[in-house]
C-alpha cells in the first residue's frame, strides 16, 4: 500500500468535501422520520439538564479528544491572533474582538454538533467529520445562519468602534496599559466601560436565543433556517432562567479558556459544542 504525502491527502479531502456540498438526501442524511415534517416539540427543562448536557459533552471530548483538539487548535490561535492586534497598536480592539468571537461561538462550534451527532448514532468519529456538515442537504440553511451571524459580530464591531470614538476618541492608544489607565482614570472611560458591557450584553443575548439550538436541529431535522431561529427563540422563551444559566456558563467557560493565553480555548470550545448537542437533545423533542 502506498503512503500517501499528508499535504495531498489533505487537499484530496478537502477538494472531496467541496464537490460534496449538498449531496446528501434528507432520508440519508436524517433518516426516514427525521425527514418527515414531524411538528417539533418545545421541552421545559432545569438546571439538571444543563449538567446533565455538560456531563455528556465532556464524556464526548473524553472519547474524542484527540481528534476534537485537533479541529478546535484553530481558537487559541485566533485568540493568539486577537492578542498580537492588542499589543502590536489596537489595544482598544481586543475586548470587542474576543467578545465578538463568542459572537459567532456557535457557528465555529457547529463541526463538534456533528460529532456529538454521529456519535450519538454509534458511528465511528474523526476530526475529518466535523467536515461532513457539507454534505448535509441543509447546508444552504447553515449558510444563511452562518452568514447571519458574522453580520451580527460586524455590527458589534462597528458599534465599539463608535463607543470608543464617542467616549475616548478620536485619539486611539498604541498600548495595552495606557488603554487601561484611560478607561479606568476618567470618566469617559467609565462610560464606555458602562456603555459597552450593556450593549455587549444585548448583543449576546440576541445571539443566544436565536442559536440556542438553531444550528442543532439543522443538523438534526428537516427544517429551514427561519423554522431553526423561531424553534430557538421558542425555547429560550419557554425557559429563560436555564437558558440565562447556559449563557453563564458559556461566558465563563469562555473567558477561563482564554486566561492561559486562549489555549484552553482548544478544551473549553469542544466541551462547550458537545454539551449544545445534548443540550438541544433535552430541549427538542
Amino acid at each position: 500500500m502506498a503512503i500517501r504525502n499528508p499535504g495531498t491527502w489533505t487537499w484530496d479531502s478537502l477538494r472531496d468535501s467541496v464537490h460534496s456540498v449538498g449531496s446528501a438526501t434528507p432520508a440519508d442524511y436524517w433518516g426516514q422520520a427525521k425527514a418527515a415534517d414531524a411538528p417539533i416539540i418545545v421541552r421545559k427543562i432545569g438546571i439538571q439538564d444543563i449538567r446533565d448536557a455538560l456531563s455528556a459533552g465532556l464524556a464526548d471530548f473524553a472519547a474524542i479528544r484527540t481528534d476534537v483538539i485537533f479541529v478546535c487548535i484553530i481558537y487559541p490561535v485566533l485568540g493568539i491572533v486577537m492578542a498580537c492586534l492588542a499589543f502590536g497598536g489596537m489595544p482598544h480592539m481586543l475586548l470587542p474582538l474576543i467578545s465578538g468571537f463568542a459572537l459567532v461561538g456557535p457557528l465555529a462550534a457547529i463541526g463538534i454538533n456533528e460529532m456529538s451527532r454521529r456519535r450519538e448514532q454509534g458511528l465511528h468519529v474523526s476530526w475529518f467529520d466535523a467536515l461532513t456538515i457539507v454534505r448535509s442537504p441543509a447546508i444552504g440553511a447553515i449558510a444563511l445562519l452562518g452568514l447571519l451571524l458574522v453580520g451580527i459580530f460586524l455590527v458589534w464591531q462597528a458599534v465599539a468602534i463608535g463607543l470608543y470614538d464617542a467616549t475616548l476618541g478620536p485619539a486611539y492608544p498604541t498600548t495595552l496599559p495606557s488603554l487601561i489607565r484611560v478607561v479606568f482614570t476618567t470618566s469617559g472611560g467609565w462610560a464606555l466601560l458602562i456603555l459597552g458591557l450593556g450593549i455587549g450584553f444585548l448583543f449576546a443575548v440576541v445571539v443566544l436565543a436565536i442559536t440556542v439550538v438553531s444550528f442543532p436541529i439543522l443538523l438534526d431535522r428537516n427544517v429551514t433556517a427561519r423554522q431553526a431561529i423561531s424553534t430557538s427563540v421558542r425555547a429560550t422563551m419557554t425557559n429563560p432562567g436555564p437558558i440565562a444559566i447556559w449563557g453563564l456558563v458559556i461566558a465563563v467557560g469562555l473567558i477561563l479558556g482564554c486566561i492561559p493565553i486562549f489555549i484552553g480555548l482548544a478544551v473549553v470550545m469542544p466541551v462547550l459544542g458537545h454539551a449544545t448537542w445534548h443540550l438541544y437533545r433535552r430541549l427538542v423533542a
